[in-house]
Order: C-alpha cells, then sequence, then structure tokens
C-alpha cells in the first residue's frame, strides 16, 4: 500500500522533521491548562500533596470539585490537567486497583500502579486515533514494605519516584524552591513536610492562602498507612504556623 492510501498515515504516530511527537506536546499543555500548581513532598514517615482548589466560576458549588482522589485506603491520587480526562484516569486506577486485589488477595503497591498508568499512556502515543490523556497524576502512599511513596506519570509514560516533585504551570518554580529546602534538611518530620508542600505553593504564587485556596492530600504511618484529605481546620492550624514562622 502507498504511503498516501487511505488507512496507512490515519493509523500511526507521525514524528515532525525535528523528531518532535506533537499529540504529546499538546497533551502536556493541556495538563497545565486549568492554571494550577501542584506540590508533592515525601518524609521519612508520610508523604503529601498540596495543589489550588480552583472552582470555575461563582455558581459552583466549591465541594463538586477537586483534583484529589482515593483511588485504594492506602493510596491518593492528584490528578493536574483536563477534569474529564481526570476522571477517565481515577476509573482506570481504581479498575486496576480492585482487579489486582481480587486476582492476588491483597492491595495494590503504589508502585504497580503508576507503572499501569504510565504503560497505558505510553500506547496512546504509538497510534493517531488515540488521544493522550491531558493530565500528569501524582501518586502516593504508605506502602507497606518501602515506607513513604511518591510517584509522578507523565502523558508520554514516563513515571519515576521523587523525593519531592511538582506539576503545573509554577512547576519549574516548585521544583527549584523544592531542591533547596531540603538540601537544607527541611520536611524532617510530617508537619514540617505538610508546611513545606502548603509554604513552597504559596510563594510560587506568590500570595498568602486560605484554607478554602488549596486541597492537601496525606498518606502517613500515625494513621496506620491510610491515603486522607486534611479538613479546614487542620489547613487552618498549619497555616497559621507557617505565617508564625514567616
Amino acid at each position: 500500500m502507498s504511503r498516501g492510501s487511505t488507512g496507512y498515515d490515519r493509523h500511526i504516530t507521525i514524528f515532525s522533521p525535528e523528531g518532535r511527537l506533537y499529540q504529546v506536546e499538546y497533551a502536556f499543555k493541556a495538563a497545565k491548562s486549568n492554571g494550577s500548581t501542584a506540590v508533592a513532598v515525601r518524609g521519612p514517615d508520610a508523604v503529601c500533596f498540596v495543589t489550588q482548589h480552583k472552582v470555575p466560576d461563582k455558581l459552583t458549588d466549591p465541594s463538586s470539585v477537586t483534583q484529589i482522589y482515593t483511588i485504594t485506603k492506602h493510596i491518593g491520587m492528584l490528578v493536574m490537567g483536563m477534569l474529564g480526562d481526570a476522571r477517565s484516569l481515577v476509573q482506570k486506577a481504581r479498575s486496576e486497583s480492585a482487579e489486582f486485589r481480587f486476582k492476588y488477595g491483597y492491595e495494590v503497591p503504589v508502585h504497580h500502579l503508576a507503572r499501569v498508568l504510565a504503560d497505558q499512556a505510553q500506547v496512546y502515543t504509538q497510534h493517531a486515533y488515540m488521544r493522550p490523556l491531558g493530565v500528569i497524576p501524582i501518586l502516593i502512599a504508605m506502602d507497606e514494605e518501602r515506607g513513604p511513596q511518591l510517584f509522578k506519570v507523565d502523558p508520554a509514560g514516563y513515571f519515576v519516584g521523587y523525593k519531592a516533585t511538582a506539576a503545573g504551570v509554577k512547576e519549574t518554580e516548585a521544583v527549584s524552591i523544592l531542591e533547596k529546602k531540603l538540601k537544607s534538611g527541611a520536611g524532617s518530620n510530617q508537619n514540617e513536610m505538610l508546611e513545606l508542600a502548603i509554604s513552597t505553593l504559596q510563594h510560587v504564587l506568590g500570595e498568602d492562602l486560605k484554607a478554602s485556596d488549596i486541597e492537601v492530600g496525606l498518606a502517613s504511618a500515625h494513621n496506620a498507612g491510610h491515603f486522607r484529605v486534611l479538613t479546614r481546620t487542620e489547613l487552618d492550624e498549619h497555616l497559621a504556623a507557617i505565617s508564625e514562622k514567616e
């Protein structure tokens, strides 16, 4: 079949002459389309992530909008990007987790789930008729054998474990701050780790945040390794502690 024949080019992924894969580049841009930034930090006995709580307009019920999802009782996922794609990915993650538990009799390890999501994302880059999801998920969990775990998966299918990471519009600035603070020994306990993540987000946004402006997810050894979302009261306490230090 000739290159110009129907049924050939539209079923393969085309690289540009410069070697660029535009559909993946567009997916990375889409992951930043909502204008949010997220920060994640791993400590010695806990791991957390924090992101902006953005509501589309004044008529939207804030409680119906979130970027943080519970996958299993131990795994939490923050998804940056297009809300529809995020919900599709969350459904996939929950389905894979349930299938793993049914097959093997124990909860899916977070590193395995991250690999499954990365493999799926990579498959989406191989065919022109498959659109890569415009999202970047960050997964956290307390693993029984490995302790606190933090992974980020990108639309190209790349994933790796982190001590700290960021995603979104201000990703580069946040990573730079995290590198400096972790080098100085910050985040040595759960409270310090949480306040490091929140203060980093505040710094890159250049504004003082209220409890209603952010969402924070935490997986901690102090809570039997279970994942949970912090309450407004807890957020107020951490924000007050940050203000006192500054």
